[in-house]
């Protein structure tokens, strides 16, 4: 198993922050830009994904690192959840 010396070098945090990236240039255009709440509930859920990742490593214990894992994944799930309403109202 990889050990890494930063959570910045873990390939599931790098992807959760292009995730945020887009999301975040995403609910910036159209109609989403005025949609405020769920365009500040999917920006949360996607920086909570990149969030857990990084704490989970910062506590320094492989359980505790898989427990936040865990959460990171629930935040991914309700990002996408997001998406879908998103996409219903017609902002994507």
């Amino acid at each position: 198993m990889a050990t890494f010396k930063k959570f910045e070098d873990i390939e599931a945090w790098q992807l959760a922050r292009e995730l945020s990236k887009k999301v975040w240039k995403l609910t910036c255009l159209g109609t989403f830009k005025d949609d405020f709440g769920l365009k500040q509930q999917v920006n949360k859920s996607t920086g909570s994904v990149m969030d857990n990742i990084a704490e989970g490593f910062g506590r320094g214990g492989n359980k505790e690192f898989i427990h936040f894992i865990g959460i990171s994944l629930g935040s991914l799930d309700e990002t996408k959840s997001q998406l879908y309403r998103a996409l219903d109202r017609e902002h994507i």
